[in-house]
């Protein structure tokens, strides 16, 4: 279908889906375009505006004898058509790790809306809708599917394209920088930018998008052979050993022996021996009581991790839905807890 050019309207939520091509793609497309005297692909619009060929739409404004065709899109919301965007950007473009986790992230979030909007809003805590409510673990496995990745994945990538979208509002030209490869912040640090206040978000983005400096290189030295460290005895305590410590041997002296200068040094055969000697420890099989700091450990690690993922990702206590699945696992130790301690009973 030809449509006159002055018809067709950029959106800017739409175009930000688009992974943008670099100066050479961009000169390669519009050089191609001139070869063979026309734009082959269509332009894809919905209601006048572009979810697709935004760069075709750029060389046929550059060039308006060059004639182009479109093909128009029917979708219920602009939440499925960004769906379908993301979509289609992640099928047929080769994109950076950067570029897929941010369309993964806007696609999830766009399913979320689709499927029932904004579970926090108070529309949906009035119970309006709510029988259109799709749960958000299933939109996220279901999303995980479609684009080969694991749950985690798709929920670290939504925040990255929150964090992503609050810097570009914060310092416009952030986000085609972070997803062109021109700056390289960390995941963690562009998610960080969506929980700082508003007000000192620009200077977070400007800190993080620092070009950060060369890593030295790493000199491989040379080490002396590991020396293994004696088990526990029955005298260590749980409380004396983590899942962070090691247990250090000190390591014997080394002996010398008196000795002229240019003169050889000159050892028996017996001092060869009680020095080989005692660079050994001698082994001895482990018991319950040397494990208890495994134990220990394994409770503290546990505890550590659980911290530091409330504290990322305050929604997972916030929001009903995770904190029933947090209550079903905590459910499951408290089960598990419950039978080592009838276990320990019986054994009095």
């Amino acid at each position: 279908m030809m449509m006159n050019l002055n018809a067709l309207k950029i959106d800017p939520e739409f175009q930000g889906k688009i992974p943008p091509l670099t100066f050479e793609e961009l000169n390669q497309l519009e050089a191609n375009i001139l070869r063979d005297g026309r734009i082959i692909n269509p332009i894809i619009v919905w209601e006048g505006l572009i979810v697709d060929g935004h760069n075709r739409f750029t060389i046929a404004k550059k060039h308006p004898e060059i004639p182009f065709t479109t093909h128009e899109k029917a979708f219920a919301n602009r939440y499925e058509a960004i769906i379908w965007i993301c979509k289609n950007q992640l099928g047929r473009r080769n994109l950076t790790p950067e570029q897929k986790k941010y369309l993964i992230g806007k696609q999830y979030e766009a399913e979320k809306c689709a499927n029932g909007g904004d579970r926090k809003s108070p529309a949906a805590k009035s119970g309006y809708g709510k029988r259109n409510l799709i749960g958000a673990p299933k939109t996220c496995y279901k999303v995980a599917a479609e684009s080969g990745v694991g749950r985690t994945y798709v929920i670290e990538a939504e925040h990255y394209a929150k964090g992503l979208d609050a810097a570009e509002e914060a310092v416009p030209g952030t986000r085609q920088k972070v997803l062109s490869g021109e700056v390289k912040p960390t995941a963690a640090e562009i998610a960080s930018v969506a929980r700082a206040p508003p007000e000192d978000r620009p200077a977070l983005v400007a800190e993080i998008c620092k070009p950060k400096p060369p890593k030295p290189p790493t000199q491989k030295l040379k080490t002396p052979p590991a020396v293994a460290a004696p088990l526990p005895n029955a005298s260590t305590s749980e409380e004396e050993c983590t899942d962070e410590e090691l247990v250090h041997t000190p390591a014997p002296q080394e002996q010398t022996f008196p000795q002229r200068v240019n003169e050889p040094l000159k050892i028996d055969r017996q001092q060869i021996l009680e020095i080989a000697n005692s660079r050994y420890v001698p082994k001895r099989l482990a018991d319950g009581t040397a494990m208890l700091c495994e134990v220990s450990g394994a409770a503290n690690s546990m505890m550590r991790r659980w911290e530091s993922v409330f504290r990322e990702y305050p929604d997972i206590l916030s929001d009903a839905e995770n904190r029933a699945s947090v209550g079903r696992t905590i459910q499951k130790l408290r089960d598990y807890l419950k039978n080592l301690e009838d276990k320990m009973e019986e054994l009095l």
